[in-house]
């Protein structure tokens, strides 16, 4: 066996080699070992401890002349693990010193402003990199398709929230009404802290960091391409930062449709959330999907939302919610 395929990993000289003739020849002494990957004894004890130290061989419990090799999917699975941390942290760091390229570049040269992502993990590590290196806030224009799973930036997001950093975010109506999208996402980001309002039709999907970067899915009718904009700081940037400060004062909140305790809706927050799916526009169809409630329910408890309201109306219903406060 060649050094080269672990040596990737930072496994020095021919320590490869000796951990591959051990794997396949366990309880050799550093002799065998010697003989089998043709080197002196001297260095084959020199990789052997080396391999010691790294936990990828230990020495056998009855003859201490000779060792064992650890299982390769804990050994080098470790410095698998070690080495794609080491690369998060220098792509985090080649996009903090493309900030400061762009942030430099961009009176000079305008094309700097918008860059162009292209494929889905590409997409995701820049995804990642801004909610991670956000300084006060992160907005969102939320709404399906979805070419990742929208559950996968959670336990991020959590961490961000409890660091002092802002989430906003508004929610297309059917990205609410999306099955298992509320209870399994939404719900569980405004738990955390996460501020959320709704509208019926959103201009396009767009996560914003503070006021230097905001990145656009690229979209062709009702598909999303495996390709992104980012917008670098200029005049467009300016112009998304108004757009969704103008969206979000139009939005309804969606905070004042949550009532839950244990999982358990009572009867007003029950009210309360149906009424805030209303007034986001969703159709009884969508409200169904959403909560899991089944066509006969939904209506049962439309009407009993009206009688409590004393309206006739979807719009009387809002008008006296408005007036109670509930919206």
């Amino acid at each position: 066996m060649s050094d080269a395929p672990l040596s990737a990993l930072g496994l020095a000289g021919p320590d490869g080699r000796v951990y591959a003739a051990l794997v396949a020849n366990p309880q050799s002494t550093a002799e065998d070992l010697a003989a089998l990957c043709d080197l002196t004894v001297q260095q084959s004890l020199r990789a052997l401890d080396r391999l010691a130290q790294q936990g990828m061989a230990t020495r056998a419990p009855v003859d201490r002349q000779r060792f064992l090799p650890v299982a390769p999917d804990v050994a080098i699975g470790t410095l698998i693990g070690h080495r794609e941390s080491e690369l998060r942290h220098a792509r985090a760091e080649m996009h903090r010193l493309m900030d400061a390229f762009r942030e430099a570049s961009r009176y000079t040269d305008p094309a700097h402003s918008v860059e162009v992502l292209t494929g889905g993990e590409a997409i995701a590590q820049r995804l990642e990199h801004i909610t991670g290196t956000s300084q006060y806030q992160i907005r969102g224009f939320d709404c399906p398709p979805y070419i990742q799973d929208p559950v996968a930036n959670i336990p991020l997001q959590r961490r961000r929230l409890k660091e002092g950093v802002r989430f906003r975010t508004v929610y297309d109506r059917e990205a609410v009404a999306w099955p298992g999208r509320l209870e399994k996402n939404i719900l569980v980001g405004v738990a955390d802290g996460e501020e959320a309002r709704v509208r019926p039709v959103l201009p396009m999907k767009m996560v914003m960091s503070d006021d230097r970067m905001a990145i656009i899915p690229i979209s062709v009718g009702d598909s999303v391409l495996d390709a992104a904009y980012v917008i670098h700081p200029s005049a467009l940037l300016q112009a998304l930062d108004t757009l969704f400060e103008a969206e979000w004062e139009r939005a309804v909140q969606l905070q004042a449709a949550i009532g839950a305790a244990d999982g358990v809706l009572e009867p007003e927050a029950d009210h309360r959330k149906l009424l805030g799916l209303l007034a986001a526009g969703l159709t009884d169809e969508s409200i169904a999907r959403s909560l899991g409630w089944s066509a006969r329910t939904t209506q049962r408890r439309l009407q009993s939302l009206m009688r409590e309201l004393g309206a006739t109306t979807r719009f009387q219903a809002g008008m006296a919610a408005r007036e109670r406060g509930w919206l």
